[in-house]
C-alpha cells in the first residue's frame, strides 16, 4: 500500500443539508421553548433567543445561539496572542506553581520539597505578616535544585524586604529565574496604605543580567477577590502595568526594556469559558499596549499567572472546591496560561495539610499530563462562542482601561475613590443574585449538606489592614453567617407538613427541605414555632385553610405555604407569607433563625 493511497478528500458531512439561516434557529429555540406555554404565552423567534441570554458580571453576556462569523483568528506566539503568547511544549504545557504561605519554616520547606517531588514545577512563597518571614526564605528554599525551579515571591506588608530576601538568597546560586513579585499598588489596595514605587528601579535594576528574571507581578486577584468583575480586575491590572512603566520610565529606562519586567496573576474562577476569555482578551489588550509604547512585536505577549479564585471558595462542603478548582484549571489551561496555581480544597479553613496540597497539586498535573489538555494550544480557538466572548471582554477592559486613564490613572481613580464605586456596584448586584439563588452555590445555596463539613485547619494570622483596604469577601459568606447563626441555637428545625400524594408535594417538598439546610436549618413533623405546608396548588385548595388551623392550633405561631404568589390564588390568605423561587432567601432565613431563637430563648426562661 502506497502513502498516497491513504490520502482521502475531506468527508462532505453537511453535504444534502439545505444552509440554515438564524431565523430558522431562532425558530426551531421558539419550538422548543413553547412547547409547555398556553397560546396567548408564546414567544416570538426572537425572543426565544432572547430567552437564552446568560448575564454575566462586568456587563458581559452570553447568548444561546452562535453562528459562524468570519474573522481573523491569528496565531499563538504572534500578534495580537489572543491565541497564546508562545505555542505550547506538550511536554511540560504550562508551570506548575503551588503556594506557600506556612510561616513555621519547617513545614514550609517540607511541602516545597513535596511538591517539586511530586509534579510541581516552580516555588511560589508568600512573605509577610500572615506568610513566611522575610529572614525564613532560606530555610524554606533549601531544599530547591537552583538549576531547574524557578522562585517566586509574593508579599503585601513588605515587598521590598521580600524582594531583597530572595536576591540575597540566589546571589551566586544559578536559580533558572523568578520574580521579585513587586505590586506596590496591589499592596496598597490590600492593606489601604499609600503606594510605595520608589524602590521599583532599583530592584528592576538588580534583575538586569540575571536570565530569567522578573521583578513586577501586577495582582488583579486583590480586586477581584474583594468583589470587583473580571473586566473591572483586569481594568486595573493593565492600568497598574502602565503605571509601573511610567514610573521607571522617569527614572531613565524606556518601556520597551522594562515591558519584559511584567507578569500579571489573575482569578481562574468556575466559570471555565469566562476564565479563558480573560486570559485571552488580557494578552489582546496589553499587546496593544505594547504596540503603543513601542515594545517590539515579538515581546508583546503578556506573561500570565493563574490561581483558581478564592472568591468561589465555600467553608462548608469544601470538597465541592475540589470541582470548582477542576473547573477553574481547566479553564486556564484553554486559556493559555502561562503558570497555574490550584489553591486546595480547605484554604478557607486556614493554612493547609499535605493532603489537600497533594490533591490541589495532582488537579492540574492530571489536566497536564492524563487529560491531554495541555498537549493543544488554544484549543478553544475558532469556538465561535470563546472568540466572541474573547472579544467581548476584551472590548470591556479596553473601555474600563481607558476611563481609568481619563481618570488621571490608577492611582488618581484609587485616591478618587472610582476603584471602591466600581467593586461596591460589582458587590451588590452579584449579591442580589447569591441572595436570591439565581446565583447559586452548590454545597451552600443549594444542595447543602445539613452535617457540619467545615473542616478545622491551622488559622493563618490576619494582615493588618486600615480604612479603605479592598478586603477578600468570599460569595458564600452570608450563608455561612446563617450556618453560624443556626450551631448557636442548636440544629434548629422547622415542622414541614405536605398535602396529598407524592405526586402533589414531592418537587415543593424537596424544594423546602433544601432551602431550609442552606440557612443551617433541620425538618420535622413535630409541630414547632414555625411550619410550612408543601403541595400542590389543588391540593391547597382543598383542604390547606384547615390545615393551616391545625398546625395553628397544636402550636405554630407562622404557617408559611411552598409556592409562588400567583399560584396560590384565593387561598393565599391562610398563611402569614409564601416560600417561593426567586426571594430574597438570605433576608428569609435570617428572619426565620430570629424567630427560631426568640423561640429557644422563651421556652429556656
Amino acid at each position: 500500500m502506497t502513502s498516497s493511497s491513504l490520502v482521502h478528500d475531506p468527508l462532505p458531512l453537511a453535504a444534502g443539508f439545505d444552509a440554515q439561516t438564524r431565523e430558522d434557529w431562532q425558530q426551531l429555540v421558539a419550538d422548543v421553548l413553547n412547547k409547555r406555554r398556553a397560546e396567548d404565552d408564546r414567544l416570538t423567534p426572537e425572543q426565544a433567543e432572547e430567552a437564552l441570554l446568560t448575564s454575566l458580571d462586568g456587563g458581559l453576556s452570553t447568548q444561546g445561539l452562535y453562528l459562524r462569523t468570519e474573522r481573523a483568528l491569528g496565531l499563538p506566539g504572534a500578534m495580537p496572542f489572543t491565541r497564546g503568547r508562545a505555542v505550547r511544549a506538550g511536554t511540560q504545557p504550562w508551570d506548575v506553581r503551588q503556594l506557600h504561605d506556612d510561616p513555621d519554616p519547617a513545614r514550609s520547606r517540607a511541602f516545597v520539597a513535596d511538591d517539586l517531588e511530586h509534579g510541581a514545577t516552580s516555588v511560589w512563597v508568600h512573605v509577610g505578616a500572615e506568610g513566611v518571614a522575610p529572614g525564613d526564605l532560606p530555610e524554606v528554599l533549601e531544599d530547591v535544585d537552583p538549576g531547574s525551579t524557578p522562585l517566586v515571591v509574593s508579599s503585601f506588608s513588605d515587598q521590598p524586604a521580600a524582594a531583597r530576601a530572595l536576591l540575597d538568597l540566589v546571589e551566586g546560586r544559578g536559580f533558572a529565574g523568578g520574580n521579585l513579585g513587586l505590586d506596590p499598588v496591589g499592596a496598597a489596595l490590600r492593606t489601604g496604605s499609600q503606594p510605595e514605587l520608589a524602590p521599583l528601579a532599583d530592584l528592576v535594576r538588580a534583575c538586569d543580567g540575571r536570565d530569567g528574571w522578573r521583578a513586577l507581578t501586577v495582582d488583579a486577584r486583590v480586586l477581584h477577590d474583594a468583589g470587583a468583575s473580571e473586566v473591572d480586575a483586569l481594568a486595573a491590572a493593565v492600568a497598574t502595568g502602565v503605571a509601573y512603566l511610567r514610573h521607571l520610565e522617569g527614572e531613565g529606562p524606556a518601556p520597551a526594556a522594562t515591558f519584559g519586567h511584567v507578569e500579571f496573576r489573575v482569578t481562574a474562577t468556575a466559570d471555565q469559558f469566562l476564565t479563558a476569555a480573560a486570559l485571552r482578551a488580557l494578552r489582546r489588550v496589553w499587546a496593544h499596549v505594547g504596540e503603543a509604547l513601542g515594545v517590539p512585536e515579538g515581546e508583546r505577549g503578556a506573561r500570565t499567572h493563574a490561581v483558581t479564585g478564592l472568591r468561589m471558595a465555600t467553608r462548608e462542603d469544601p470538597f465541592v472546591n475540589v470541582l470548582r478548582n477542576t473547573l477553574a484549571a481547566f479553564g486556564a489551561s484553554m486559556g493559555g496560561a502561562d503558570a497555574v496555581t490550584v489553591l486546595p480544597h480547605d484554604t478557607v479553613a486556614g493554612l493547609p495539610e499535605r493532603f489537600s496540597r497533594r490533591l490541589a497539586r495532582n488537579t492540574q498535573v492530571l489536566l497536564a499530563r492524563e487529560s491531554n489538555v495541555g498537549r493543544v494550544t488554544d484549543p478553544g480557538g475558532g469556538s465561535w462562542y470563546l472568540e466572541a466572548l474573547t472579544d467581548e471582554v476584551a472590548e470591556a477592559v479596553w473601555a474600563r482601561f481607558q476611563e481609568l486613564e481619563r481618570a488621571g490613572g490608577v492611582l488618581a481613580a484609587l485616591a478618587d475613590g472610582l476603584l471602591h464605586e466600581w467593586v461596591g456596584s460589582a458587590t451588590a448586584s452579584r449579591d442580589r443574585l447569591i441572595a436570591t439563588r439565581r446565583r447559586p452555590i452548590t454545597g451552600v445555596s443549594m444542595f447543602p449538606n445539613l452535617a457540619d463539613t467545615a473542616t478545622q485547619r491551622r488559622p493563618r494570622a490576619e494582615l493588618p489592614v486600615a480604612d479603605g483596604a479592598f478586603v477578600p469577601r468570599r460569595d458564600a459568606g452570608a450563608f455561612e453567617a446563617l450556618r453560624d447563626r443556626a450551631r448557636t441555637l442548636g440544629a434548629p428545625v422547622v415542622t414541614v407538613r405536605t398535602l396529598g400524594a407524592q405526586r402533589d408535594y414531592g418537587a415543593r417538598q424537596g424544594f423546602v427541605v433544601n432551602l431550609l439546610a442552606a440557612g443551617g436549618i433541620g425538618v420535622t413533623e413535630e409541630v414547632g414555632p414555625v411550619a410550612v405546608l408543601a403541595s400542590s396548588r389543588a391540593r391547597y385548595a382543598e383542604g390547606g385553610r384547615a390545615a393551616a388551623e391545625e398546625l395553628r392550633a397544636a402550636g405554630a405561631d407562622r404557617v408559611l405555604l411552598a409556592g409562588r404568589a400567583r399560584e396560590l390564588g384565593e387561598d393565599a390568605d391562610v398563611v402569614d407569607g409564601e416560600v417561593y423561587d426567586g426571594m430574597d432567601v438570605v433576608a428569609f432565613l435570617a428572619d426565620l433563625l430570629d424567630q427560631l431563637g426568640a423561640s429557644t430563648e422563651g421556652e429556656s426562661r
